[in-house]
């Protein structure tokens, strides 16, 4: 029996497609409800809202809610030489590709006299969510920390679930070390996002919060963005992955690139888009052979059930439906693959070739893996520094570029009926 239920594209319509291409609805309201409801509490009630929810959802009660730089080296230190070493080769390959994006741009002379031009400007105080519960994410810190680094931001919060000692785990501890960020709160879920968004005793506010989670913290983030002047990075939700493969694929690989996505949560989603129905029966051997070896095989079965195949006739309606969907991660495992790249219009992150895992970036490959979810890949870009920095323009004016540029903004002024604007240009040219 396949594990993944098989669509053929030729036989879809409209209706068809629109159902395939959504994910994470709430039609209810139900999780806008519930995030509203711990954003209000956490406004109101601050530090006292937090412990609560760390008590209710972390089963942990907390005398304090961040742990200090004496706190976090002990537990940096209670990992292995490896596994620093592992996270240290990550941070040098994210900072190495991540530091070419900050880049100086020229001054443009748009007339005689008239110069324009941009500088970046670090945003002050960012907001880094780190998301706990099932698995904990250091590499998801690294991702973010590097490019705030990078971009100079002078405060960095960074919120984190309690573990059920209390603290958070040696990795974290050493991702923060390898940051130079000496506090972490111990604050989880959509009052995490809250607590950055508005301030608390303790944690402080934020102008831009970062990070992915589960629904109920996207929710959170689009909340604040629309409830005060905090900015997010993007709508980032359950993970996802698209794999396009033809024949030449390997079904091993696409099977573990599938459950790759699938074992960080229940509500993840990974689809299989193929030319070739031989390979989509020999993933679903491989997936059923793969799902009973892993240690997240419960977590991976659901998201599995929630997750499909996708036969197409050809490559090309292969990257249509791929460009619809816009996923998180696209991974296109065919030999002809450098042919397909300039077709590909929406998706997070790209991942081509039968030897590039999706895990490589995940990890420690350096492009970033925060990245936006549920079809927001149209209209969104993952993390970069970019999206720690504003760009501010500047402009200078000599007096032959007045006398050049003078006249045509009085004209434009008056036709707007803006006399004082007009007149701002008239005195100087007096």
């Amino acid at each position: 029996m396949a594990i993944l239920k098989t669509y053929d594209y030729g036989s879809l319509g409209e209706p068809d497609y629109r159902q395939l291409v959504s994910r994470n609805a709430d039609p209810s309201q139900a999780i806008h409800h519930v995030a509203a409801e711990i954003i209000e509490d956490v406004k109101v009630n601050g530090d006292s809202a937090l412990k609560r929810y760390a008590e209710k959802f972390d089963k942990v009660q907390l005398d304090r809610l961040y742990l200090t730089a004496d706190e976090i080296a002990a537990l940096a230190s209670s990992i292995n030489r490896e596994q620093q070493r592992a996270l240290e080769i990550a941070f040098a390959n994210i900072y190495r590709f991540h530091e070419t994006q900050l880049r100086k741009e020229r001054a443009i002379e748009t007339m005689p006299g008239v110069k324009c031009w941009r500088e970046p400007r670090p945003i002050e105080k960012v907001g880094l969510y780190i998301p706990g519960g099932s698995a904990v994410l250091p590499s998801t810190l690294l991702m973010l920390g590097v490019p705030a680094r990078i971009a100079g931001c002078k405060e960095i919060v960074v919120c984190s679930p309690p573990q059920a000692d209390g603290k958070i785990n040696g990795y974290v501890a050493y991702c923060l070390q390898l940051l130079k960020i000496d506090r972490v709160y111990l604050v989880g879920g959509a009052q995490a996002i809250a607590a950055m968004a508005y301030g608390t005793p303790t944690v402080p506010k934020v102008d831009k919060i970062f990070g992915p989670g589960n629904q109920y913290v996207t929710k959170a983030k689009s909340l604040v963005q629309s409830l005060t002047n905090v900015s997010i990075d993007m709508p980032a939700g359950p993970s996802e992955v698209l794999v396009i493969a033809d024949g030449s694929a390997n079904p091993a690989y696409v099977a573990a690139d599938l459950l790759a996505q699938a074992e960080h949560g229940a509500d993840s989603q990974a689809i299989l888009v193929s030319t070739d129905q031989h390979l989509i029966d020999e993933v679903q051997i491989a997936l059923r052979a793969q799902l009973a070896q892993l240690p997240r095989a419960e977590v991976a079965t659901k998201a599995i059930a929630n997750s499909y195949a996708l036969l197409c006739a050809n490559l090309d309606e292969a990257i249509t439906f791929s460009n619809r969907y816009a996923p998180e991660h696209l991974i296109i495992e065919t030999d002809d693959w450098e042919q397909l790249l300039r077709k590909v219009s929406n998706a997070g992150s790209v991942f081509v070739g039968h030897l590039t895992p999706e895990s490589a970036g995940d990890y420690a490959s350096g492009t970033n893996h925060t990245l936006p979810t549920s079809g927001y890949a149209r209209s969104y870009s993952g993390v970069s520094v970019d999206a720690f920095v504003k760009k501010i323009t500047f402009q200078h004016i000599t007096e032959e570029g007045l006398r050049n540029i003078g006249p045509t903004v009085e004209v434009l002024a008056e036709l707007e009926g803006l006399e004082a604007h007009k007149h701002a240009v008239s005195v100087r040219l007096r």
